[in-house]
């Protein structure tokens, strides 16, 4: 059985249906402090906390784990810069709980999921991982920090994992089933579809004079179904080699916040205003992976492009709009 641990979230959800899919016996462990119990396609449901020793010791307790696949992070970058408490206690501190859990119970394989923030301002496109490590915020700092711990444990302890640094996830499920709810939202594509549904007056664009060819940050969105085979692979390769790693989860693809408001209004067929705002701190003009490294180690590639995003995207919001309406 494999335990996904943040699985009613966003990428956590994708990469549970798709296990289920390819005949793995899976349990989820989330707190749905951000995830949806329904979003959870199959499975066993274990609604509990990392902070919670006891209740992670139960969950092992209960079930026959071989691997875990953990998602249970905060990812708000704004509110770690803001609260970095809350970002090291839940996604450091939480992280070894659930580490030295696995050590009392023989678990040995764990896929982890990173973030390109532990790179910071990238100093060469595409972003490769020998890439120097210098996050910019709590968030990115909290991602490296579980890193280095993971291969502190590896040596010690001989306990193996795979981290995944993702660029932008994107998308949604093909069949429509689950994908991309954010309270609040920040993500690029979320709030251009709910610009062209009616849902928000206009897409605002932190930033036009960037160096960059049309002024905007140009950044890699990966679907997120092409992120879940990713997280299957790397379950595999630990399961085959039973060596650690690490690599980049992106398509070595750019697109500028102009490029993707173009292409949503193409594919919606719907019109809306954007309006221009100051640029965040610490953005960067670009943000583009090297994915090489990943489809040497576990044989993957990204199989989907924008235009498969932002097609499952838009069907995926339409029907969460039909369904608000409803409530």
């Amino acid at each position: 059985m494999i335990l996904i641990v943040g699985g009613a979230g966003y990428i956590g959800s994708h990469t549970n249906k798709l296990l289920r899919e390819r005949g793995y016996r899976t349990a989820v462990f989330d707190n749905l402090v951000h995830g949806h119990r329904e979003f959870v396609k199959g499975g066993g449901f274990i609604q509990g906390d990392l902070s919670d020793r006891e209740q992670v010791r139960l969950c092992f307790a209960g079930n026959p784990i071989e691997a875990v696949m953990h998602f249970g992070a905060f990812a708000y970058v704004g509110e770690s810069v803001a609260d970095p408490a809350k970002y090291y206690r839940n996604n450091v501190a939480n992280t070894l709980t659930l580490l030295e859990t696995m050590q009392e119970f023989g678990v040995k394989h764990l896929v982890f999921s990173s973030s390109c923030a532990v790179y910071g301002h990238a100093e060469a496109i595409p972003l490769t991982e020998e890439h120097p490590l210098r996050p910019l915020s709590p968030y990115g700092r909290s991602k490296l920090m579980i890193e280095e711990i993971l291969a502190d444990y590896d040596r010690a302890y001989g306990m193996k994992s795979m981290s995944l640094r993702y660029f932008n996830a994107a998308g949604a499920d093909a069949g429509g089933e689950i994908g991309e709810r954010h309270l609040p939202e920040t993500h690029l594509i979320p709030l251009a579809i709910q610009a062209a549904l009616d849902r928000r007056r206009s897409l605002v664009i932190h930033g036009t004079d960037y160096p960059t060819p049309d002024g905007t940050c140009i950044r890699d969105y990966i679907h997120v179904t092409d992120l879940a085979e990713a997280h299957c692979k790397a379950l595999e390769y630990l399961k085959r080699t039973g060596q650690s790693g690490f690599c980049n989860l992106g398509t070595g693809k750019g697109a500028s916040v102009k490029e993707i408001a173009t292409l949503v209004r193409e594919i919606s067929g719907k019109d809306f205003p954007s309006a221009e705002a100051e640029p965040r701190p610490g953005d960067p003009p670009v943000l583009v992976a090297d994915y090489r490294k990943a489809q040497e180690l576990l044989g993957w590639r990204p199989e989907r492009d924008m235009g498969e995003i932002i097609l499952t995207a838009w069907a995926w919001h339409s029907k969460e709009r039909d369904r608000e309406e409803n409530i």
